[in-house]
């Protein structure tokens, strides 16, 4: 039977099929899907942990275990998961162990590009790269059959175009999930010096036996023309289907494992071509192996480090007919919070006080765009605590500044910020945006929700009594829509010498759907003070200003900011 699928849900199938018994992810787009997916299934056990380091040892755990085992992130998330993963290829598995990343060229929702091919080489991990759902799905499988058969753990690669299309993909039964046995062994499984040692050469032994296998492995191929094309190109992944579409005329080498290169197989490849290139989304990953190896190529100079390739970026470097696309003459339309977003307030009071905002990662990124204009940094997961305690130091205290994090992303990675920042004595602020949800990558549930991966009730962690565990004396929890509590809450932090933290609660609005009275204007002097707010349902003209009720979701905190009254509750 074949089932139209997401290339994600095709992970997760594999998965199934593969007998994996535990999965553990964080959500970060373009992977979140795979877990979303996975824990629909009888009999498995799936779980969003804190943060991905979590993650995979929850995963490596159950690998030693002997049961088969997933772990899921999107490419930064790697960096997280970075320290477990590399001693991870030293100890090597019991039950088969599989790292699904998922990279984001273009950067769709992500603050780089990282090229997590790199991590593979770096931590002697095998990494495997399928080009559609059906790929998706077989390669998992064989991933699990690879990691046991050479104990090791093995990547499979995604890109954001390939974890978020679909294609038709052959449904399998899932195959019997017994537990391998486990034997006790402090040299392969306790990495302290003299374990670690040994376990480094039986790494690099393992590196030279995959470097070989590779060049026999059937997901390296080669697909020859029938056009009689000069060219031979070199690719993996959705470039494949790039080059297919593009370029009818040339042989194509498709790698399926992008680590360990298939050198040899390349190599006789090329040999067969009179020009070879290597066609690839970001880093020159491949081509510089390639010609290191002393194969001849063509790939930077031609093509961009950045961003996503395409079809027709391929015809226009390859000078060919390129499809004229018609245009339409659409209005920009740049990314702002939701109507009746929960952080909106607290951002136009930030801006207000003209405060320095150290920021995060989530969807309250957008508070650094006018007309709020509000957020100064955003590094990475949990750093807006770190940022703001050392711009403190920097400033001998007397800086006015904020750090701003979600509930998610507090849990994530910010409480040891939170921790290092009271016990240096810090005085920073901080103010956790509680959304009751994990918002940017699609309302997934936390710790702090109450509810695990299934929905099912599960025991929630209190933020404030968190922070007062982490040594905060001053904790205040407001309401994210009472803009003078919000004020005034933000006024008393910045005025103490010790570590605050100001918890400002709204579910956000997509989590209630429940229909409120919306906001209607009556006597509006047109100031203008309200599209301070930046509210998708406000617009302005000559006559004045205007509500939509189609967007409006009735949170009021355009008629607290109103100095004439002239915005009221109305009925929907």
């Amino acid at each position: 039977m074949k089932e139209l699928m997401l290339t994600n849900q095709a992970v997760a199938r594999g998965a199934y099929e593969a007998g994996v018994r535990v999965l553990s992810a964080y959500p970060g787009t373009p992977s979140t899907e795979i877990a979303e997916s996975f824990v629909k299934y009888d009999g498995v056990y799936a779980e969003w942990a804190p943060n991905e380091k979590v993650a995979l040892e929850v995963a490596a755990g159950a690998s030693v275990a002997g049961a088969r085992a997933m772990a899921c992130m999107k490419h930064v998330g790697v960096n997280v998961a970075a320290d477990p993963l590399f001693t991870a290829a030293y100890t090597g598995v019991n039950g088969g162990l599989v790292i699904v990343v998922a990279d984001d060229p273009g950067m769709h929702s992500s603050q780089n590009e990282q090229d997590s091919r790199f991590y593979a080489r770096s931590a002697h991990v095998m990494m495997l790269e399928p080009s559609d759902a059906q790929e998706a799905k077989d390669f998992t499988k064989l991933a699990f059959e690879l990691s046991e058969k050479y104990d090791t753990p093995v990547f499979i690669r995604l890109t954001t175009r390939v974890a978020h299309s679909r294609s038709l993909v052959e449904l399998g039964e899932r195959t019997d999930d017994k537990l391998r046995p486990y034997e006790k062994s402090v040299t392969k499984y306790t990495m302290m010096p003299a374990s670690a040692i040994l376990r480094h050469q039986v790494v690099e032994e393992r590196d030279i036996e995959l470097a070989n296998m590779v060049n026999t492995l059937d997901i390296n191929r080669v697909e020859r023309s029938r056009r009689g094309g000069k060219i031979g190109v070199v690719c993996s992944g959705i470039v494949y289907q790039y080059v297919k579409e593009a370029l009818p005329d040339a042989s194509i080498f498709k790698v399926g494992t992008v680590y360990p290169l298939p050198i040899k197989a390349i190599a006789k490849f090329a040999a067969s071509v009179p020009q070879l290139y290597v066609i690839e989304e970001l880093e020159p990953f491949i081509e510089n192996q390639l010609k290191k190896a002393g194969i001849k190529c063509k790939g930077k100079e031609i093509f961009s480090l950045q961003g996503e390739l395409s079809v027709l970026k391929i015809l226009e470097k390859f000078n060919r007919s390129v499809p004229v696309p018609v245009a339409a003459k659409v209005p920009g339309r740049p990314p702002v919070m939701c109507a009746g977003c929960p952080h909106r307030g607290v951002f136009y009071v930030l801006s207000k006080l003209k405060l320095t905002v150290n920021g995060d990662i989530g969807c309250y990124t957008l508070g650094a765009v006018p007309p709020l204009s509000a957020v100064d940094t955003v590094l990475c997961m949990g750093a807006s605590i770190g940022m703001a305690h050392g711009f403190k130091k920097a400033t001998k205290g007397v800086s006015h500044n904020v750090a701003v994090i979600g509930d998610s992303t507090f849990i994530h990675s910010g409480i040891t910020g939170l921790i290092n920042a009271v016990y240096n004595e810090s005085g920073i602020t901080l103010i956790i945006l509680d959304n009751s949800t994990t918002g940017m990558t699609g309302h997934q549930n936390h710790p702090a929700t109450g509810k695990n991966l299934k929905g099912d009730p599960a025991p929630a962690v209190l933020l404030d009594d968190l922070c007062r565990a982490c040594g905060v004396k001053d904790v205040k929890v407001v309401d994210a829509y009472d803009i003078k509590a919000v004020e005034e809450a933000v006024k008393s932090g910045i005025a103490s010498k010790e570590v605050s933290v100001i918890i400002a609660q709204r579910p956000c609005v997509l989590l209630d759907k429940r229909p409120k009275p919306v906001m209607t204007v009556d006597g509006c002097r047109n100031c203008g003070m309200c599209m301070k707010l930046g509210c998708p349902a406000i617009s302005r003209d000559e006559s004045g200003v205007h509500i939509d009720p189609n967007q409006c979701t009735g949170c009021g905190v355009c008629a607290e900011v109103c100095h004439f009254g002239a915005i009221k509750e109305g009925v929907r």
